[in-house]
């Protein structure tokens, strides 16, 4: 692990988070029962989806505590769709991206057992009142969901349900992520053109509407999102129902007029600036990202981090005067 020069006194503390404490594993799916390995604890539910529920389960004969996520699979064609994620995750060995331990098909289902990360959804700190996101945070976080990324578009893998619930901290007290739920995720192969259909309004970007080719820059536009939404709280494109929400997004149509904006850097604008653009091709992939000075200028975290500390001492000089 290597930090900036400096780290943690006003620089970046750039170490990655926790590895899974197993090695990366090649998962197929297994037709046992699951319940005569693990004890899956059907009570406390970690979190849910389109899929169905997710619940902590522990490995008997280790006694490793890990995820059990279930997902309902009746058909062929469903079985077909929960093995294209297994496949995903195979391809995918990174700290900042979940892994997979296991898997076990059943009739009616399919469960994936997975590392287990106990820190709650990113969504939760964007939303939590007690929870002051200070930009130096949002670099944090955005900065691993890049390298996240960055592995995943070299190993050929589309997210394609980039969002702040599929971003899991791994603790309550640190900002390290993982990226979760490649429920949707696709691998690319350039010669075949990959349209899709699915996902949340808000996070759409404009060729997954219009139903257009997809690619790995379709990722960076959903990263564009959740870096606006990590700075201010709110929505760039959200409107009063879903067809509004879906004609701002194609009219490329939100702006930094908000009062949540006025104490963020020009870098931090620059970077929203270079990834909500229309057209794809234009948009910065995830190494650009990283090597934006937003996210690689260690003067300017230099001073987000002063003030950061600022807003520690004199809590009331940085909450915005206007109630949001």
């Amino acid at each position: 692990t290597h930090k900036e020069p400096g780290a943690g006194v006003g620089g970046l503390d750039t170490t990655p988070p926790p590895a899974a404490p197993f090695n990366h594993r090649i998962v197929s799916a297994k037709p046992n029962q699951i319940r005569n390995f693990y004890t899956i604890n059907w009570q406390e539910v970690l979190g849910g989806g389109r899929f169905g529920q997710v619940h902590k389960c522990v490995e008997n004969s280790s006694g490793l505590t890990l995820a059990a996520k279930v997902i309902k699979a009746r058909s062929q064609k469903e079985k077909e769709v929960v093995k294209n994620e297994i496949q995903v995750m195979n391809n995918l060995d990174h700290a900042n991206l979940i892994q997979l331990y296991a898997a076990y098909e059943s009739r009616n289902d399919i469960i994936l057992v997975l590392e287990y990360v106990g820190g709650g959804e990113l969504f939760d700190r964007i939303i939590d009142e007690n929870y002051t996101l200070m930009e130096l945070d949002a670099v944090v976080f955005i900065r691993q969901i890049c390298d996240g990324l960055q592995h995943m578009h070299k190993m050929s893998v589309l997210h394609l349900d980039l969002k702040p619930e599929n971003i899991l901290c791994v603790s309550r007290v640190t900002n390290k992520i993982k990226i979760i739920d490649f429920g949707l995720a696709r691998i690319y192969k350039p010669r075949e053109k990959l349209r899709v259909n699915f996902g949340t309004p808000e996070f759409l970007a404009p060729e997954v509407i219009n139903y257009d080719f997809v690619s790995f820059n379709t990722d960076m536009w959903s990263l564009g999102v959740i870096t606006y939404m990590l700075l201010s709280g709110l929505c760039p494109f959200l409107g009063d129902d879903d067809n509004q929400t879906l004609n701002n997004i194609l009219a490329c149509q939100w702006n930094f007029e908000e009062q949540e904006f006025v104490d963020t850097s020009e870098e931090a604008k620059d970077f929203i600036r270079r990834l909500l653009i229309v057209n794809k091709s234009w948009r910065m992939g995830a190494s650009e990202s990283l090597r934006h000075p937003w996210l690689s200028d260690s003067a300017l975290h230099h001073r987000l981090y002063t003030k950061k500390t600022m807003c520690r001492s004199r809590r009331s000089s940085c909450v915005p005067t206007t109630e949001s």
